[in-house]
């Protein structure tokens, strides 16, 4: 029986998403609370997170023996809530298609990015960026450049596994929400630590360090002038689409 489950966690509790030797992760964590209940299922990802990023709907995939666990997803759900670290939270669990895969099925994501002008306390500090000055409106024009189709190979950390550098964004938009800026990207797919090169590309713009017309050349492979990544604690994956 394919599974498709939403999950939700606190990144600043991890070194990341994907399995690493003698260093807890989501995904150490997940199959430790799976193999206490005897499910030995690969588990995959809509996509990885790096260490200290959160999700809010991250979505994986895995198989469970339906003799078992056939209309029982909601018992599953909540023993293993109650065994899995307090930083993870599975938000739903449901039976898909056969076809269905976490990562290769999805067609969107969205990342949002968070910044504040007004200094963090130690009970916010793992979860937005500060930043003591922006200028709204720099990073409001810049951020558009971004939408559309474009080679990112220059927003990106190298990865030779990756056949492909090109991404399309649907959509980049920058909004005050009470004392927060929220950054958000949806596109078909974003590279490793892409959007954290991206906004802090927007940040140095805003610090008038580089022009949109800087960022233009990158994004045309014209010359790459900026590849500092913005602190990972600032950066959630809000969504993924099917």
């Amino acid at each position: 029986m394919r599974v498709k489950a939403t999950i939700s966690y606190n990144g600043a509790k991890f070194y990341g998403l994907q399995l690493q030797k003698d260093k807890p992760t989501i995904a150490s964590a997940l199959y430790k609370a799976f193999k206490a209940y005897n499910i030995n299922s690969s588990i995959d990802f809509s996509g990885r997170t790096d260490k200290g990023v959160h999700a809010f709907r991250q979505v994986i995939s895995f198989e469970l023996d339906s003799s078992i666990w056939q209309d029982r997803l909601d018992v599953l759900k909540s023993i293993l809530n109650k065994t899995l670290s307090s930083s993870i939270k599975i938000l739903s669990m449901q039976e898909a298609k056969e076809c269905f895969h976490a990562r290769y099925s999805a067609k969107k994501r969205v990342y949002r990015y968070l910044l504040t002008t007004k200094e963090t306390s130690v009970f916010n500090d793992d979860f937005i960026t500060y930043t003591k000055n922006l200028d709204y409106y720099a990073i409001k024009e810049a951020i558009n450049e971004f939408i559309g189709s474009y080679d990112f190979e220059y927003f990106a950390k190298h990865n030779p596994q990756i056949k492909s550098t090109i991404r399309i964004i649907y959509n980049a938009k920058i909004y005050p929400y009470k004392d927060i800026y929220v950054i958000r990207f949806e596109a078909n797919g974003f590279l490793h630590s892409q959007v954290r090169i991206m906004v802090g590309f927007l940040l140095a713009i805003s610090d008038k360090r580089y022009s949109i017309e800087d960022l233009k050349n990158q994004l045309q492979k014209k010359e790459k002038v900026f590849c500092k990544p913005a602190p990972s604690k600032g950066l959630y994956l809000a969504k993924v689409g099917y």
